[in-house]
């Protein structure tokens, strides 16, 4: 097909039939630029490799450090920078994606054409200097037959003229006249083989020569031509697929940096200012007006106090918080009665009240608004243990049924210390879970002191006194100097309050389960909303609290799949692609009771199972 193209266009062997050696360095320095361009494309394939590389140093070097604090309340526009780092890490294994294709697609392609280019221009070169060769040696017989005929037509001329003059000299004999006739026709006879001679090498080379350069020669320049059009040819292909490998890449490079774009387009500056509120807000109140005090009084009770006054004002400024030169000398008495074991004691109730982070157990030594903030963590955090300690109990609950409906599968005795271990654990937790609980409401319901720490300063009855951060005032610390222990009848309250409220919380867990099988039909699926203790079918009946809630943990959440509308008492509508809570998984009627927070607060009901895919928590 290509030397039916070549013979119906311009030909190099019909144009070029004289240009051997032309074509030979032409082809040569074709190839050599071919082989350049691969070398081009491998040294940018590794520049690819580097480029990636940095890149992903980069990404490395400016990543943010990892802490705790930092993921609790991370700004919009660190969340965003590190997005761009994501995008740009996403380019790096883009490059390297380019970089493996040159090689892979480009490189090793154009290596094996120029291999094989090299191997069909030898050939051809060398099937040409044959050719050539052949014909140059024909042409030396043809040049030695030639000067064999020119002798011998030379001496066959000086025979005929020696003849000629023998026979004119009448002196000679006729012997001699003979002889000379015999050398004259011998010399002849030479001479007519010679040009008999020359003439079939001059047929012979002239059919030869045209042979060579009409057709032998010709086929070999075509070659030539050939496989410098491969070349070009190959060199267009392999231009164009260096570009769309760059081109395959470019819709995911351009969505990476739509992804920065969208990640500069998600720092929203009030947002992040809202962060810095909720990270450092103390939830004291300014400190209000100093009042005036009137040093020209006579009165000797008013001047003492405007002494003690100016005096522990100035050392409020130095000690900070408010504590007084004589709260100091107390709080060192206070120390000062712990002797031997009873300091250690001290120290180690001290390190038995303090959290991982170095923090109370209560987060009292917070200021307000962010110890609110890590009481609900808290109690967050004990929820889910909560929840993922019952659903371990469950199952084992359901092991040990298992085991003693069918003593084949396993022992029941083997789950039951496993099963009271993870009894005591919940218990323990849902203890603890309670004392938060109790705290956080205590920690809401407190009424601040409507001014800052670093001004905590009061009046009373004219006296000005320290507060602590529980509300006793100086006069009240007298008890201290006695080394009396008093306990702190909040702290009692708080820890019989939370006992009542596990309690509570364990008997509405228990109701909850009686009737865990009743479906929506039944007209059971509300019977839930009554207080814990009050009885069902009960006339109390009125919207269940918080605590009762919190105490009803959910198993896990859900998702509707398809819209539902409640048609049956005790189910509850739901639209497509809604969260809901699970409280109650399918007892095998097909219906599971799930919890949901809407504008009239919190609602509960039936479900069809079918309906919404469910993940419980582990």
């Amino acid at each position: 097909m290509a030397a039916q193209e070549i013979e119906s266009g311009t030909s190099w062997g019909k144009e070029l039939w004289d240009q051997f050696d032309n074509l030979a360095t032409h082809t040569q320095k074709g190839i050599d630029f071919f082989e350049r361009f691969g070398n081009f494309i491998r040294d940018r394939s590794a520049i690819e490799v580097e480029y990636a590389l940095k890149l992903r140093r980069l990404v490395k070097n400016y990543q943010p450090k990892k802490s705790k604090e930092d993921e609790e309340n991370e700004f919009s526009s660190l969340i965003a920078f590190k997005n761009v780092l994501k995008e740009v890490a996403d380019l790096a294994g883009q490059r390297e994606v380019v970089a493996e294709n040159l090689q892979n697609q480009v490189l090793q392609n154009i290596m094996l054409l120029s291999k094989i280019l090299r191997e069909e221009r030898k050939k051809a070169l060398n099937q040409g200097a044959g050719l050539t060769q052949s014909l140059h040696t024909q042409i030396g017989t043809l040049d030695r037959a030639k000067r064999s005929y020119e002798k011998a037509f030379r001496e066959a001329e000086k025979a005929i003229e020696s003849y000629h003059k023998a026979d004119a000299d009448f002196h000679l004999s006729r012997a001699d006249v003979e002889k000379q006739r015999v050398n004259m026709n011998i010399r002849n006879s030479q001479s007519e083989d010679a040009k008999s001679e020359y003439a079939n090498q001059l047929q012979i080379t002239n059919k030869q020569q045209q042979q060579h350069y009409q057709i032998a020669l010709p086929e070999v320049f075509n070659k030539l031509q050939e496989l410098d059009e491969k070349r070009t040819r190959g060199m267009k292909e392999f231009i164009k697929r260096a570009a769309d490998v760059e081109y395959e890449v470019s819709p995911i490079i351009a969505r990476c940096l739509e992804g920065m774009v969208k990640a500069a387009d998600s720092i929203n500056e009030k947002d992040d200012s809202m962060i810095v509120i909720e990270k450092y807000q103390s939830g004291f109140q300014p400190p209000g007006d100093i009042p005036f005090e009137d040093l020209s009084k006579s009165d000797p009770d008013a001047s003492n106090n405007s002494q003690t006054h100016n005096s522990s004002t100035g050392l409020n400024h130095m000690t900070g918080k408010g504590t007084t030169k004589d709260k100091l000398k107390k709080r060192v008495g206070i120390f000062g009665i712990f002797t031997g074991n009873k300091i250690l004691e001290a120290c180690i109730n001290v390190k038995n009240n303090l959290s991982t982070d170095g923090l109370k157990e209560d987060f009292s030594d917070l200021p307000p608004t962010q110890r609110r903030k890590k009481l609900t963590a808290k109690v967050q955090e004990l929820q889910q243990k909560v929840a993922q300690e019952q659903a371990a109990s469950d199952g084992l609950m359901k092991m040990k049924g298992v085991y003693e409906a069918n003593s084949m599968l396993g022992d029941p005795r083997t789950v039951e210390e496993q099963l009271n271990e993870s009894v005591n654990r919940l218990d323990r937790l849902r203890h603890e879970l309670g004392r938060y609980q109790k705290l956080l409401e205590q920690a809401n319901n407190q009424t601040f002191i409507q001014h800052s720490p670093q001004s905590n300063r009061v009046t009373q009855n004219g006296q000005r006194s320290s507060r602590h951060s529980n509300g006793s005032s100086n006069h009240e610390n007298s008890h201290e100097d006695n080394g009396e222990d008093h306990p702190d009848d909040a702290g009692s309250l708080s820890r019989s309050a939370s006992e009542s409220s596990v309690q509570q919380a364990q008997n509405g867990l228990n109701i909850n389960n009686n009737g865990s099988s009743a479906s929506p039909e039944s007209g059971l699926g509300t019977s839930h909303t009554s207080l814990p203790g009050s009885g069902q079918g009960s006339t109390n009946e009125q919207p269940m609290n918080e605590e009762y809630y919190e105490a009803e943990t959910p198993l896990g959440t859900c998702r509707a799949l398809y819209p539902f509308d409640a048609t049956s008492e005790g189910s509850i509508p739901m639209s497509e692609g809604e969260e809901l809570q699970v409280i109650e998984v399918d007892q095998g009627d097909g219906w599971t009771r799930v919890r949901r927070f809407s504008s009239k607060g919190w609602e509960e009901g039936f479900v069809p199972t079918s309906y919404i895919e469910c993940t419980l928590y582990a």
